[in-house]
Parts: structure tokens; C-alpha cells; sequence
């Protein structure tokens, strides 16, 4: 074979990769378009099973799952640890495929009616490419979490297509607040408005609950988000939904300012930001500067990545790692009133 014969051979066939490649894509985008596919509602007296998909429980008593179990119970519903809920590989609740196998099986299992997860941490996204998307949009069934359930909650609607819910973790200090909110969004399949608390019982202003404009106005879209550096953490791959027309909420802890300011820039660069319509930042527990020559504020950053996109966009929503929040339906289309710091849902979580 002489050069010129083959240099056109690796033509046609550098062509043909690129067909396939392209093909390949429209499949997978296909395939992450999904129609929107809600979970049964939750059955008086049903079954809430309990897994734990991310970090180890800390405590040697296992205390977090006594109260796990207790919190359930009290809520009126039956408690149904998962098999592997006790295991642990380092800081984490047992091996990826224990912690995956756990969760694949409460949703394909016909007695469980809803999961909640015992704790976020970190390690939730080491378990996505072990998930089973097909069964699990199959048996659709609402999951219940947040911080690094964050990743869970991307996946799921990236690559199933349900609903789940931004709320409460099994362990996590159950106070009347968040009982009204469950009752109100899974027993009574409330279309919910989320108004933050007027003030603290102990404030004679309200400061622990107050809301603040970035840009005024209102937007409705379908609710994704969830923690800012988990979510940003899955950038570049296949388990973030599509960001168009979407209403994006985000929360964090412990973060300093300069790594938010790079976290929203992450999300600029991926041009994620500017294809959203509409924005709410709930709480930043601890994200005070560190040590150093200085720091941009909050309000500074904000300034910089959400004031320039000229969308109805709200910071300081009841969201995130505080004693009341509020529990959010992942997947639904939600009205932001930018001026009034609230979220309307627009439709029920429930099919």
C-alpha cells in the first residue's frame, strides 16, 4: 500500500469513527432525555427502608441507626434496614458494590415504599456506575436525603427520570418542622409553597430567616441542585441533568468564599449557569473566609456569576445544613419568586 492510499484509508476510516462517535452520542442523549417519571405515593403504614450510600456512621453504639429506625416509626411507617447498613471500608458505609447492591435493592424490593438515606458524608458518587437505572425507573419510588445524597439526586433524574427529594436525612435531628413538611409533601401530596419561617422564636427581627434579592422577578422550571461541591463534583459526566430552563438551588458547608467563587465558576465555564432561568442560594454554614490577604463576600460573588444572567435569583432560602429545612421535589416544575423569597410548586411530587 502506497502513502497516498493510505493516508485515505485513515481517512475513511478516522470518518467512520466520527459517524460512530456521533451516532453513539445521539443515543446516550437520547437516552438522558427522559420523560419525567414520578414515584407512588407513600401507603399508610408502608414500609421506609434505610440505606446508607455515603459516608460510615461515626458512632461504635450505632446510634444513628437506632435513631433512624425510631424516626420512622414515629412518623408512622415500618422501618427496613438494608442488608449492608452496618459495614464499613475506610470512611465509608462498606464496600461501592455494598453500598450500591444495598440501594438497587430497596428499590426493586415489592415491600418497600420509599428509602430514606442514613447520612451523607462522601462516597455517594463512587456508587453510580454500579446503579440500575432500568429497574429503578421500573420501580420508581421516592428517596429521601441531601448533602452528598446530592449526587444521588442528579442521577437519578439524569438516568432514570424520577422524582426524589431534597429533605432530611434518617439521622438527621427530626423536629416538628420537618414532620409538617413530610406529612404535608408525602401524606398529603401538598403542592407546597416554601416560605421561610417569619423570625427565630428568640429574634425580635428576623436575621436567622431573612431572604435576599439578588435579581428580582420570577421563573418557573424544573428544580435541580442540591450541594454546590458535590454537584460540582460530577462536571463532565453523564449523572448531572440537562440545566436548560432549569431552576437551580444550591447550598454548602464549610466552605470558604474563594471556593465557592470557584465552584460557580466551574459551573460557568461548563455553561451551566447561563442556560438556567432561574436561581436560589439556601444556607452556607461555616463559609467564612480563612486566613490570608483578604476575600471576596457572598454578596460579591454573587454579584459576579448570578447578577450578570439577568434571571429571578434569591439567596438565603431555608436550605441546606440547618436545623429547619426544606424538603424539596427534585425533577418537579417550580415557580421562584425572586421577590418574595419563595418556591411554588407547580405540580405534585406524586403520580
Amino acid at each position: 500500500m502506497n502513502k497516498r492510499t493510505f493516508l485515505k484509508s485513515v481517512s475513511l476510516l478516522s470518518a467512520g469513527l466520527l459517524a460512530g462517535n456521533s451516532a453513539q452520542a445521539a443515543n446516550l442523549s437520547s437516552q438522558t432525555a427522559l420523560s419525567l417519571k414520578k414515584p407512588n405515593a407513600l401507603p399508610s403504614r408502608g414500609t421506609i427502608g434505610v440505606a446508607s450510600p455515603s459516608a460510615a456512621t461515626a458512632t461504635a453504639n450505632q446510634k444513628d441507626i437506632i435513631l433512624a429506625k425510631q424516626v420512622i416509626e414515629a412518623l408512622g411507617y415500618n422501618a427496613k434496614l438494608a442488608p449492608n447498613i452496618m459495614a464499613r471500608r475506610g470512611h465509608l458505609a462498606g464496600t461501592d458494590t455494598q453500598r450500591a447492591d444495598d440501594l438497587n435493592a430497596l428499590f426493586n424490593d415489592s415491600c418497600v415504599d420509599a428509602i430514606f438515606c442514613l447520612r451523607g458524608g462522601s462516597g455517594a458518587a463512587r456508587i453510580l456506575p454500579l446503579l440500575d437505572y432500568a429497574m429503578i425507573r421500573a420501580n420508581a419510588k421516592p428517596l429521601m436525603g441531601y448533602s452528598d445524597i446530592t449526587a444521588l439526586h442528579n442521577a437519578l433524574l439524569a438516568k432514570a427520570g424520577i422524582v426524589s427529594f431534597h429533605g432530611p436525612n434518617a439521622s438527621s435531628d427530626w423536629n416538628p418542622f420537618h414532620v409538617k413538611q413530610f406529612k404535608q409533601m408525602f401524606e398529603q401530596q401538598t403542592r407546597m409553597h416554601f416560605s421561610n419561617l417569619p423570625k427565630a422564636e428568640d429574634e425580635l427581627v428576623n436575621s436567622q430567616y431573612l431572604t435576599q434579592t439578588i435579581t428580582p422577578g420570577k421563573a418557573t422550571g424544573q428544580l435541580i441542585g442540591g450541594n454546590l461541591t458535590v454537584l460540582t463534583a460530577l462536571a463532565g459526566s453523564t449523572y448531572l441533568p440537562q440545566f436548560d430552563g432549569a431552576i437551580l438551588f444550591l447550598e454548602d458547608i464549610d466552605e470558604a468564599p474563594y471556593r465557592i467563587d470557584r465552584m460557580l465558576s466551574t459551573l460557568k465555564l461548563m455553561g451551566a449557569l447561563d442556560k438556567i432561568a432561574g436561581f436560589v442560594f439556601g444556607d452556607c454554614n461555616d463559609c467564612s473566609p480563612g486566613n490570608g490577604y483578604g476575600s471576596l463576600t457572598l454578596d460579591e460573588i454573587f454579584a459576579d456569576y448570578i447578577k450578570p444572567l439577568a434571571i429571578p435569583a434569591y439567596r438565603g432560602a431555608m436550605i441546606g445544613h440547618i436545623k429547619r429545612q426544606f424538603i424539596l421535589p427534585v425533577g418537579t416544575q417550580i415557580e421562584l419568586n425572586a421577590d418574595t423569597g419563595t418556591l411554588t410548586m407547580k405540580e405534585t411530587a406524586f403520580s
